[in-house]
């Protein structure tokens, strides 16, 4: 840890010890049930728990050690590097006329679904205002209905599950990335339009994570004469090894791999084992598994013809972003604020730079200081050209079904980086 570090505002950490199911009481904070506020009896809106005319709360439960600690702290540092920057300069102007400061308190669920849920019920101990941000389809499913229950909004949150973009099933929910039926559509999409006769094999996370790459990539090819899945296998998020799966779809003869996997160090082994059998198909790799610096650099990616993956934000890792103001003006946050060390090399943290940026957005335009007033105001972002973003992509929360992110760029990697894929090969 860099202890020399400024810890300017008001930003906080919050480890759990414990995964016990804690008490939690709407009640008990300000007579809050409903997530909204009420009259305070002279026509103003009561506040919601978690703010007041000085400051707002925030919670963030995200695997912060464990195997996916790398993109788990970035999904915090990004918000943390933001909001400090803003709370320096003396906070954020709401809709309501008055300037306030974010607290963030995070919360370590090592992606487990039990410890995230209990994360959760602490930040209702805590008074949070709103939660999300963080990283996980299990882990933020596991408090989607105590949220929903609790109204407490759970938003921006890091992971492609459709279900969080549903207005009718998750009210209080929104999605920041784009869904993994959209990721994985847009690999089939590339292969299927190459021309070329290819056979894939398939190794996917046995969960709604796993799910949504397969079901949109085999969507994206239905009907493509040219493709051909020649083998399919699943693999377990608890798993710590899956050398018996790349050894049976090395068997298979494929010359594409699509891996929809969502652990780091598996990602890694995963391409090694490949080479070890000697198997050098093209990848197509999740966004949120295809770092260059921590992943495909240790694995030895440079060895296969092609690996792919997707994008909605630049890299921080690539020479423009670093060389532009805003680049600079990221990593100096990242640096003041965080124990980032160097460049992050997972995208989450540039990421949760455009989550923490549209919060901001919201607190803009909400009026009154409650819950209801910030889900509505959150709601209702369109055309928003957040900082990093692509071009062509845009932040638009008023599409059902859509999460705030819903344009991604298929990209090759190059060696070092990754560039725009026009075409597969």
């Amino acid at each position: 840890m860099n202890i020399s570090k400024r810890r300017r505002g008001v930003i906080g950490c919050v480890a759990l010890a414990s995964v016990l199911a804690l008490a939690v009481s709407g009640c008990a904070r300000g007579g809050d049930t409903d997530g909204g506020g009420g009259d305070s009896g002279d026509g103003a809106a009561e506040a919601s728990p978690g703010i007041t005319d000085t400051s707002i709360t925030l919670g963030i439960t995200s695997p912060l050690s464990g195997p996916t600690a790398g993109p788990g702290n970035c999904t915090v540092d990004g918000a943390k590097a933001y909001f400090g920057e803003k709370n320096a300069d003396g906070g954020i102007e709401f809709g309501d006329g008055k300037t306030r400061t974010v607290e963030i308190k995070a919360y370590d669920d090592t992606y487990d679904p039990q410890k995230a849920l209990a994360n959760f019920q602490q930040m209702v101990s805590d008074g949070v205002f709103a939660a999300g941000i963080g990283l996980g389809t299990p882990t933020n499913r596991a408090w989607r209905e105590a949220a929903i229950d609790e109204g407490v909004p759970q938003v921006l949150v890091m992971t492609g599950d459709p279900l969080f973009s549903d207005r009718n099933e998750s009210p209080m929910q929104l999605g920041l990335v784009p869904i993994y039926q959209q990721e994985g559509a847009a690999f089939g999409e590339l292969l299927a339009s190459s021309g070329e006769d290819h056979k894939v094999a398939i190794l996917s996370q046995n969960d709604d994570y796993g799910d949504g790459y397969v079901e949109g990539f085999k969507d994206a090819i239905d009907g493509a004469d040219n493709i051909e899945v020649v083998s399919e296998l699943t693999y377990e998020a608890t798993d710590t090894s899956v050398d018996a799966q790349l050894t049976e779809l090395a068997a298979s003869g494929a010359d594409v791999f699509f891996n929809a996997m969502s652990i780091t160090p598996l990602v890694i082994s995963s391409l090694q084992k490949a080479q070890q059998v000697g198997w050098l198909p093209s990848w197509f790799l999740p966004s949120n598994t295809s770092s260059p610096v921590a992943i495909l650099e240790p694995g030895g990616g440079s060895a296969f013809p092609g690996i792919y993956s997707v994008a909605f934000s630049q890299s921080a890792a690539s020479p423009p972003f670093q060389e532009s103001e805003e680049g600079k003006a990221f990593l100096a946050a990242i640096d003041e604020y965080t124990d980032q060390d160097g460049v992050p090399a997972f995208p989450h943290c540039v990421w949760s730079w455009i989550a923490a940026a549209t919060l901001e957005q919201a607190f803009a335009a909400m009026e009154e200081p409650t819950r209801d007033s910030f889900m509505e105001a959150l709601m209702s972002i369109q055309g928003y050209e957040a900082p990093f973003m692509l071009e062509g992509s845009v932040i638009d929360t008023t599409v059902d079904g859509k999460p705030a992110v819903s344009d991604v760029q298929v990209q090759k990697y190059n060696g070092k980086g990754y560039a725009t894929a026009e075409q597969f090969g």
